[in-house]
């Protein structure tokens, strides 16, 4: 029997309630503080979780946050500042560190003509960058100074040699101008049913209200000059792609629909999937980078709707299951190829 073992055989016979009723009430508090279960380490939990409560004064009255930061900071006032234990004269110590200087070894110096070393004594940056080009030696440029030596038949570089790469500069592009479409302008052509009206384009337009767009789209179910309709970031939820889902099963002209980059779940998304079942002109449809992933029923239903619907040559959506991506493929491949054999009769 070890020494451990032993140690624990003179508890084994011990009667713990004896224990017990001879403790008095300060011992007996102070086994139930040390029994509770606490865990300081988790930040989740209340301050009277994490730490047993060791004070036995009586609250003065409730949390008066404002007046417990003033009473913190009026203490963190009082309190002296601690003295440096050594000083602070400005004196520096020590020596400043002077990278050695590396002699190059007798074996690696290389020596030229003398009509070489004189001619690469006066050489501009931009012959030795042509140099170095010739000599394969791209690390000591950028690629711009690289691929201008090699192409150009004449020194254009000027911007010297460094033995860093460089990154190339390229010009600021401004942004996209906003969208100068009228809404009120495009809802009346469309109930007016303008044939001159072939396109609707409302991207990024993200103040459109919601009863506007729906008014659009119900206006839509009777237009039959308009081919193509985009809301591209125009903050649609389901509420807008209910209205459309109403709108492709009775319109019959409409031949690409993009709604990408908008707020619409997957409850939205569902009903713009089965309407699209009911409508046999759509041909290009993008519903792709919406605030929250649909969730993989959504994805096996576009699947099915691809299969089910050889009109759809275009579909603009990134997968993230390998199931549907790969019907999606074959049922995108399928559709092409039947457009395709329709097109030579």
């Amino acid at each position: 029997m070890s020494s451990y073992q032993k140690e624990l055989e003179k508890y084994r016979d011990i009667d713990e309630d004896e224990i017990l009723r001879t403790l008095s009430p300060e011992e007996l508090e102070q086994l139930d503080c040390e029994l509770q279960e606490m865990d300081p380490e988790n930040m989740l939990l209340p301050a009277g979780l994490r730490q047993r409560d060791q004070t036995k004064k009586s609250p003065t009255g409730p949390l008066d946050r404002e007046a417990l930061l003033q009473y913190l900071e009026q203490q963190a006032l009082e309190v002296k500042e601690r003295d440096d234990l050594v000083p602070y004269t400005g004196e520096k110590k020590g020596k400043p560190y002077i990278q050695p200087k590396r002699e190059i070894p007798v074996q690696e110096q290389i020596t030229l003509e003398p009509e070489l070393e004189e001619a690469l004594a006066h050489a501009t940056d931009a012959e030795m960058c042509d140099i170095a080009a010739i000599l394969g030696m791209y690390t000591l440029m950028s690629n711009k100074q690289y691929y201008d030596a090699i192409c150009s038949g004449e020194i254009c570089n000027t911007e010297g040699i460094s033995s860093v790469v460089q990154p190339d500069k390229y010009k600021p592009v401004p942004d996209e101008p906003p969208n100068p479409t009228n809404i009120e302008e495009i809802l009346k052509s469309v109930r007016s049913n303008d044939k001159e009206l072939e396109e609707v384009n409302l991207n990024n337009i993200q103040d459109i209200p919601i009863p506007m767009l729906t008014e659009l789209c119900e206006a839509m179910k009777t237009n039959t000059h308009v081919r193509s309709f985009s809301l591209v970031a125009t903050r649609s939820g389901d509420p807008v792609a209910s209205a459309v889902a109403d709108m492709l099963r009775e319109n019959r002209s409409l031949q690409s629909l993009n709604i990408e980059s908008n707020f619409i779940s997957s409850t939205g998304l569902m009903a713009v999937l089965k309407a699209v079942r009911e409508n046999a002109t759509l041909t290009e449809l993008r519903v792709d980078n919406q605030r929250q992933w649909p969730g993989d029923a959504v994805e096996m239903e576009m699947a099915t709707v691809l299969e089910q619907c050889p009109s759809i040559v275009r579909f603009g959506y990134h997968f993230t299951q390998q199931g549907p991506r790969t019907r999606a493929a074959q049922a995108m491949t399928r559709n092409n190829e039947l457009r395709r054999q329709q097109k030579k009769r």
